[in-house]
């Protein structure tokens, strides 16, 4: 058996997957193209088409619906030019899941977490945890007007996807980021 051929297949091998697996990073970087949006429209998972106009009488500022059945964002901007879509955890229950009109309040990088009551009744041993790798915030945070309830990042990526917050709607780090970005203070929301 000739081992160098055995041990470049492996590496090519190799190399096509690192590749495979960057890929979704690089396409998650990229702003929203026509080609996009008309993906977004015919997504396979649970993902599901909203209109703006189905939740808001106007658009004039950013505006977000967060959908926890299809456990989506959906962003537009001011224009409404520009539509995104992110992947998010959800509440783990309907007791823990609040619906209705809010707005962002203020905005944070490097967030601290302080658990609830409820939480901590729940689960007594949780504790104030400072920003960092374990801080269930992730590195950024958006408040809404409602306390307690957030739109911020994980580092668990395993919560993406699945019912699995307290009450907030949780994205990949790399996502949230970029939604913080370009949403100010005073984005209209609605948690349908």
């Amino acid at each position: 058996m000739n081992h160098g051929h055995t041990r470049r297949g492996l590496i090519r091998l190799a190399a096509a997957g690192a590749a495979g697996l960057a890929m979704p990073a690089l396409l998650r970087a990229e702003p929203a193209t026509e080609q996009a949006r008309e993906t977004a429209r015919r997504n396979a998972s649970s993902f599901r088409m909203q209109d703006w106009r189905d939740h808001f009488d106007e658009l004039g500022r950013v505006t977000l619906v967060c959908d926890t059945q299809s456990r989506a964002v959906h962003y537009w901007s001011a224009d409404g030019e520009d539509y995104r879509i992110y992947p998010t955890s959800v509440p783990m229950s309907e007791e823990l899941t609040k619906r209705g009109y809010t707005k962002v309040v203020r905005k944070r990088i490097g967030p601290d977490w302080t658990p609830t009551p409820s939480m901590v009744e729940r689960n007594p041993d949780l504790r104030y945890m400072p920003p960092g790798p374990d801080n269930p915030l992730g590195t950024h945070a958006m408040y809404l007007s409602w306390p307690a309830y957030l739109i911020h990042g994980t580092h668990d990526t395993r919560k993406i996807g699945r019912p699995s917050s307290d009450g907030c709607i949780g994205l990949y780090n790399e996502q949230i980021e970029e939604l913080f970005g370009i949403t100010p203070v005073g984005a209209q929301v609605r948690i349908i």
